[in-house]
């Protein structure tokens, strides 16, 4: 089947014909169809097998056919996604699937200036893709309204509602038209979303793509089982390729629980001499994009994320995902493998398990029903770890004290001078004499006539400045003030 034969309008056909996609993926098959038909739609495939272009393609068409104005402080079409990074692509791909479609398209995430998206929402706008929580802010300032809209769709609607957008969702399907199509896609369907699809759909269309042409079946998924505290060695070993891993390595993306954990995972990368980036929910939205970037040119071809980007990163050629701590979630285990093996091509997952992660590891293989392949840790890992992982004690050992040489020690005796005195060379008292000597000499030469001249202390020859009168004694106080 090629996209000629979906019903597509011959704008939408140039648009992919330029990006070079004719054979439409099976989501796309089965859900283009009743898309441009009109109906609701619950869509459930896995990450990485097309859904954007499922929805995006018909969309396009039928907002072209409405010939509708662009709404004042509106949008006729909202798309709303869990993260930054996943509304970025969605509004890059409307862009380029709209591109001869004639369609405004806009994308508003958190992170950025309030003020600049309420500026380029001011005269409104087609299409609009946006995280729930900057979109619910716009509303509360009156800067933007959703009474306008005709389609409706939530991407990755499970992951919204791990991410506790619940409420959220449930004020904007108050504020919405009730006629409207709506569009739901989610990798996975919790009893949570089968509740919401029945708040928000009217009599929807259930598009599914089968197990076998999920994107776990094109990844090599493989175990290791390690110490915790041991991770961060197995980690370098394996990105110096000091660990037989399969597949070539182009660009790795590791994915940790926390924030925290990410940050930490970059910096001891970093001190190890491997350079990588972090991106998660701490950072600003400049500095994901730059992270972004980096990866997407392999200029820094080492990503580590948390969840945040378990869905939201679609950049071809990511050769190895690395699970360094598994989640706790079990679906999410698939949405991160799902960040390779793109568009068709073969990748590798490596799941690092400590013994309190042996119950995600459980919930996992129930879940998925994915069997990962043990692999050996490395010959000589015990002693690397040991050698390249000693507590802060040992890794700064406290010197001992340097001898400190009395002062007036004499060289080449024990205690005094470590270097040996030399055979002729002058002691200690013998240079003072030989000084003090020298400085009478001195003295002679600069005041003949005081030579030969008695001292008061009893001494021979003058002292400079002497002038051979008697020191007088100081005595403390000036003695003013006596009675």
């Amino acid at each position: 089947m090629q996209f000629t034969d979906l019903g597509l309008s011959q704008p939408v056909l140039q648009a992919l014909d330029l990006k070079g996609y004719s054979v439409p993926t099976p989501i796309q098959q089965q859900a283009i169809p009743p898309v441009l038909a009109g109906r609701d739609l619950l869509g459930i495939a896995q990450t990485g097998t097309g859904k954007t272009a499922a929805f995006m393609l018909p969309s396009i068409d039928r907002l072209r056919e409405a010939e509708r104005q662009t709404p004042f402080k509106s949008c006729r079409m909202l798309v709303l996604a869990p993260t930054r990074e996943l509304a970025g692509q969605i509004a890059q791909s409307a862009k380029d699937y709209g591109a001869l479609a004639g369609l405004k398209v806009q994308s508003i995430v958190g992170g950025t200036s309030v003020n600049k998206d309420r500026n380029k929402l001011h005269r409104g706008t087609d299409i609009l893709v946006a995280t729930p929580g900057r979109l619910l802010d716009l509303i509360d300032q009156k800067a933007f309204g959703l009474g306008a809209v005709e389609i409706l769709v939530l991407d990755e609607a499970d992951q919204m509602l791990d991410l506790g957008f619940i409420h959220a969702l449930r004020k904007i399907s108050q504020l919405v038209p009730k006629e409207r199509q709506t569009l739901f896609f989610s990798a996975t369907m919790p009893t949570a979303i089968r509740e919401l699809v029945k708040q928000y759909c009217h009599d929807p269309v259930q598009v599914s793509v089968t197990p076998e042409s999920t994107t776990a079946e094109r990844v090599d998924q493989y175990l290791l089982m390690v110490q915790q505290d041991e991770k961060q060695t197995l980690l370098e070993m394996i990105l110096r390729g000091r660990h037989p891993v399969p597949g070539k390595f182009e660009r790795v993306l590791i994915f940790t629980r926390t924030k925290h954990g990410a940050d930490r995972v970059v910096k001891k990368l970093a001190q190890a001499g491997v350079p990588a980036n972090a991106i998660h929910g701490n950072k600003s939205q400049p500095q994901r994009e730059r992270a972004l970037d980096e990866f997407r040119r392999a200029k820094t071809p080492v990503l580590v994320a948390t969840d945040v980007a378990a869905r939201g990163i679609d950049i071809p050629g990511v050769s190895h995902v690395i699970n360094y701590e598994l989640p706790n979630v079990p679906e999410q285990y698939v949405h991160r493998i799902g960040r390779t093996a793109r568009a068709g091509a073969d990748g590798v997952a490596i799941a690092f398990c400590a013994e309190d992660e042996r119950a995600y590891l459980k919930d996992i293989r129930k879940v998925t029903g994915a069997e990962l392949e043990r692999l050996p840790l490395p010959d000589n890992f015990r002693a690397v770890v040991e050698g390249v992982g000693p507590t802060k004690r040992e890794q700064k050992p406290r010197l001992a004290k340097p001898t400190v040489t009395p002062r007036f020690a004499s060289r080449g005796t024990e205690g005094g001078d470590r270097r040996p005195r030399q055979q002729g060379e002058r002691t200690d008292d013998q240079r003072r004499e030989k000084g003090r000597d020298d400085a009478q000499g001195k003295s002679r030469q600069k005041h003949p006539d005081r030579a030969g001249k008695p001292r008061r202390d009893g001494a021979e020859g003058g002292a400079p400045g002497g002038g051979g009168r008697p020191q007088r004694r100081r005595r403390f106080g000036s003695g003013r003030g006596r009675g």
